[in-house]
């Protein structure tokens, strides 16, 4: 740096390949790139493509099963492959952060928020043990977490899912690197909260240099914050260049197809002939819903305890007074910002949590007090697909087991059939037969999302619950899902409750959008007038902050 015109990041010819089931897997097929100081590259691609591979290689975080070929990584001018895991532990933090892409696995379950925080200011000497719990509050104020007092206070338990995140963010930040690697750094967060972690690394980018190497399936996030894009597939660096060259004139097929399947993104030549695209284009919801409700929700309450302040014990609402109904073969949507309750809101419906007070009716069945058979016959009519892919799939499982595990625990079918059906699944998400054999660690998040997928329709349940189901996948991929879900739907009459921060998403998913803030439902409207029309400051602050709107008002203003 200091005016030197040199790379910060200098990738050539990086050849990595993973060891699983007795064979050599390529993930990496001779990469070259480079990352000044300063810039944005965005790396994107397909799960799968080798992005999350060659972010953890420039820092040594390469799985043990990894083997490199060949190659060079060097980080501000000196050579990082092949040095110790102790020589590594200097550059990481202090030259290059890392953002992981999943805050479940990173965090300490064990630990409060704060300590860990702390921990990275003491490890490069930029904190005494004294002053190292106020710094640390300051960082997760600077990473946009509410009431970082509390949550400093808390475990990663009691934080939701796109609060994590901005831990792990605060943690990234913490020695004001040269180098931020962000791996899918916003995949978890909803638009505004992604918004404001992304003005948040801009300034960073501005002030003081930092250079940012943006991994993310999102398209719209590509476009919007980058200077460069660089597209993967198969391992291999397809295409590369300016972001505006990118968007306008993409001369790869593959980039061109991320482009068609990216929701709301317009491409800058379509652009330029035309207004921006709404932020969806053809829905994928099925037709009209059945008049008669699966689910009524009335009045849903859930309270949980904070930390004592002051010798007192105070209490959070995360729920206050929710109801709402879904029909038969219809998709509520649900949106908000990360701990908002939509996560709680969904775990009551399915009564992995007892609420403090409302009720649950399912098909005519109030399920708030069930016990034995009935709530057995609950699980199986009502299934969940998780947050988070990596969290939720058993690693000592092949992909088979994981997928054949509802139907063998509720002794569906002879095994014959059951691996019938598993295979039929597995391809009806988009995987290969070949992953059958493989277990959840040689997979790449969004493959472990498409898993889970399968396992809960293996019991061809009433009601899905689908809790950030797609944040994971690539748009491609994304697209595929979604019309799996609304074919399913169309063919068996499911409802869905869609929980999610992408607001394109659940556009193109959902027949009505309920908005929730601070625990309670601010409005629920039929997805059409909701978009066209939102009664609520809030509901417009979101659909202002969809990813891919700066691109396509820039394009629109040529």
């Amino acid at each position: 740096m200091n005016g030197s015109t040199d790379p910060l990041l200098r990738v050539r010819d990086l050849e990595v390949s993973y060891r699983a089931a007795g064979a050599s897997l390529p993930a990496l097929r001779g990469v070259s790139l480079d990352v000044a100081p300063g810039e944005v590259l965005a790396l994107v691609g397909e799960s799968g493509s080798g992005k999350s591979t060659l972010a953890h290689a420039v820092v040594g975080l390469l799985h043990a099963n990894a083997t490199v070929g060949a190659g060079s990584v060097r980080l501000a001018g000196e050579e990082v492959l092949g040095r110790s895991e102790k020589a590594m532990r200097t550059v990481r933090g202090r030259v290059a952060g890392l953002v992981p892409q999943d805050p479940t696995v990173s965090l300490n379950p064990v630990r409060r928020i704060g300590p860990q925080v702390a921990e990275a200011l003491r490890v490069h000497g930029l904190a005494t043990r004294r002053s190292a719990p106020v710094a640390a509050e300051e960082l997760l104020a600077r990473a946009g977490l509410p009431d970082p007092g509390v949550r400093a206070r808390q475990y990663p338990h009691e934080l939701s899912g796109g609060m994590r995140q901005r831990v792990l963010i605060a943690i990234a930040i913490a020695a004001g690197p040269a180098l931020l690697i962000a791996d899918e750094p916003t995949s978890a967060l909803d638009a505004t909260v992604q918004r404001r972690i992304l003005d948040h690394l801009e300034e960073l980018t501005r002030e003081s240099g930092t250079a940012v190497l943006l991994v993310t399936h999102d398209l719209g996030v590509a476009a919007d914050r980058a200077d460069r894009i660089a597209v993967m597939s198969g391992g291999r660096l397809v295409e590369r260049g300016p972001t505006e060259q990118i968007l306008a004139g993409p001369t790869d097929p593959y980039t061109r197809r991320l482009l068609a399947a990216a929701p709301g993104l317009a491409s800058a030549t379509a652009a330029a002939r035309a207004p921006a695209r709404p932020v969806v284009a053809t829905p994928a919801v099925s037709g009209a819903p059945d008049e008669t409700p699966l689910l009524v929700v009335r009045d849903l309450v859930k309270d949980f305890p904070l930390p004592r302040s002051a010798g007192r014990r105070a209490v959070h609402r995360a729920v206050d007074g929710v109801s709402f109904e879904i029909r038969r073969g219809e998709t509520l949507g649900l949106v908000g910002e990360s701990g908002s309750g939509k996560s709680t809101t969904a775990r009551l419906v399915l009564r992995l949590a007892d609420p403090t007070s409302g009720t649950v009716e399912f098909d005519g069945t109030d399920v708030t007090t069930v016990r034995g058979a009935a709530w057995r016959e609950l699980r199986r009519r009502a299934q969940l697909v998780y947050q988070n892919p990596y969290a939720s799939l058993d690693p000592r499982f092949t992909i088979a087991d994981v997928v054949e595990e509802p139907l063998r625990a509720f002794r569906v079918g002879t095994p014959a059939e059951r691996r019938e059906r598993v295979a039929e699944l597995v391809d009806r998400v988009a995987l290969p037969a070949s992953v059958l054999a493989r277990r959840p660690v040689e997979l790449s998040g969004g493959q472990r999302q498409r898993v889970a997928i399968a396992r809960a329709l293996a019991l061809r349940p009433d009601l899905v619950v689908c809790d950030e189901p797609v944040s994971a996948l690539d748009v491609s991929v994304q697209a595929q899902v979604l019309d799996l879900l609304a074919e399913l739907q169309a063919g068996q009459g499911l409802a869905y409750l869609f929980i999610s921060h992408d607001l394109a998403v659940v556009r193109r998913i959902a027949h009505r959008v309920g908005v929730m803030r601070d625990g309670a439902l601010l409005e629920l409207a039929s997805t059409e007038e909701l978009f066209a029309s939102p009664r609520e400051d809030y509901t417009r602050e979101l659909l202002a902050a969809v990813a891919g709107s700066r691109s396509r008002k820039v394009h629109a203003a040529s």
